[in-house]
């Protein structure tokens, strides 16, 4: 599969360990990005996968294109334009606590590019799909432009789009803009949807009562409705016991049937960051090689695997899913 990913590489600073922010004198750094985590998760899995985006020039703009690299990803299609570094900053939960984001991204080179500066018809050429989230508009009116022409232009070029919802609060709330509407505009572009009941109740305005595997169908239906191009919707059920500690199950919605996972216990936890991201590639990725059973089985591996490794994307190969699979968790010789 060749796909294009598209959305904003940024730089990850975490506190060391599981302290606060600030707390020490130093930050561990990772490059970071929704897209490009499912960039390279894909091309780990052996696709050829292009992340498409915006960096300043400079050291900065250099480290994360040399990460993404190093990952797999081509960075060929990846701006170099005026502005600054995006950046998060995180601090991992422990025990109770839960982790927490404070996002500095403002002004950064991606939220401020002119859509114009991505030629989307050569872009799309030869590609057989574009995976794009909810994260790109919701960093203001631009980031709204820029989601709104890849959509549109994939649509006219007759390629997919994946669209994961990815709703960040802190973010649209940081403007006047309208989650509903816009994300309702792209939605109406995917024919795979990661979400869940309540990223459609969001979209629909509409509350699905109910717990477990009716109210995800039930939701699935509605959306299936309101999206003619829609034809799968995937998401995880997780359940948080504390930090250490998370129940997952995974399921993807057809228009006519559906693929439920047996919930797995994810003990242990390195960093569960990038673990949507993770589902995601996997999903794809199983999309290619069976039915939505197995793909809904291969992303939910994927995420299982993510949570032991530091850092936001997955790094997993083939091989490691198969094993994985397989079972057994003792040494491999």
């Amino acid at each position: 599969m060749q796909i294009t990913c598209f959305g904003e590489l940024l730089i990850r600073l975490s506190a060391p360990g599981r302290s606060l922010l600030l707390q020490t004198a130093s930050l561990d750094v990772v490059v970071g990005g929704a897209e490009a985590n499912v960039a390279i998760g894909l091309a780990r899995l052996g696709h050829k996968a292009r992340l498409v985006s915006a960096v300043p020039p400079g050291p900065l703009g250099d480290g994360v294109l040399a990460a993404v690299r190093a990952g797999g990803a081509d960075t060929a299609a990846v701006q170099r334009l005026p502005g600054r570094m995006g950046l998060y900053f995180l601090s991992v939960g422990s025990g109770q606590r839960a982790s927490e984001i404070v996002y500095d991204r403002a002004g950064s080179s991606f939220a401020s590019a002119p859509a114009a500066a991505f030629d989307w018809p050569a872009l799309l050429a030869g590609q057989d799909r574009l995976h794009i989230s909810g994260i790109t508009p919701a960093l203001g009116p631009n980031g709204t432009a820029l989601a709104l022409a890849a959509a549109e232009a994939a649509t006219a070029a007759g390629v997919p789009v994946s669209f994961d919802g990815n709703y960040r609060a802190r973010l649209w709330d940081a403007w006047d803009g309208n989650p509903r509407e816009i994300l309702t505009r792209l939605v109406a572009h995917a024919d795979i949807l990661f979400g869940n009941h309540q990223d459609i109740g969001l979209l629909l305005g509409t509350r699905f009562d109910g717990d477990g595997e009716d109210r995800r169908r039930d939701a699935a239906a509605a959306a299936f409705a309101a999206f003619p191009r829609l034809k799968l919707m995937a998401s995880t059920a997780r359940r948080t016991e504390d930090a250490d500690r998370h129940r997952i199950a995974a399921r993807i919605d057809a228009r006519d049937s559906h693929a439920q996972t047996d919930e797995m216990l994810v003990s242990g936890i390195v960093d569960r960051i990038g673990t949507g991201d993770a589902f995601a590639a996997g999903v794809l990725h199983g999309l290619g090689q069976g039915d939505i059973a197995h793909a809904a089985r291969t992303g939910l591996a994927l995420t299982v695997l993510k949570h032991s490794l530091p850092g936001d994307a997955s790094l997993f190969s083939q091989a490691d899913l198969d094993a994985f699979l397989a079972g057994g968790v003792d040494v491999r010789r």
